[in-house]
């Protein structure tokens, strides 16, 4: 149904920045919610931000509000993770998620996912 495959990640140090991408393939409507989570080992998946694929609306964890900005890109079918002044904290495998429902914050709403990509963070 929905196909989602994440890029960009990669190794840099704390206050860089990284541009993440999210390809989206399948059947997707304007109300779907598209998601960033991360997730260390051993811990559950943390929500990161989110938006509407037609773009009205967003949410972002308080850990990563003022630093990270969600959109997404229509004519590419993609959806972004602009990370700015990352800290080392910030490391962790981060996933695209998609949800035809509800979305919001909790990783349990989420139907479909990507396989991740690798961010790390240097002091």
């Amino acid at each position: 149904q929905v196909q989602l495959v994440e890029s960009g990640g990669g190794l840099v140090q704390a206050g860089d920045s990284l541009r993440l991408s999210c390809s989206v393939s399948g059947r997707t409507a304007s109300y779907y919610a598209m998601a960033w989570f991360r997730q260390a080992p051993g811990k559950e998946r943390e929500f990161v931000a989110a938006i509407r694929w037609s773009g009205g609306s967003t949410n972002y964890a308080d850990s990563v509000k003022g630093r990270f900005t969600i959109s997404r890109e229509y004519a590419k079918n993609t959806v972004i993770l602009q990370m700015n002044s990352l800290k080392p904290e910030d490391t962790d495998v981060y996933y695209c998620a998609a949800d035809p429902i509800c979305g919001g914050s909790n990783h349990r709403n989420y139907n479909y996912w990507g396989q991740g990509t690798q961010v790390t963070i240097s002091s």
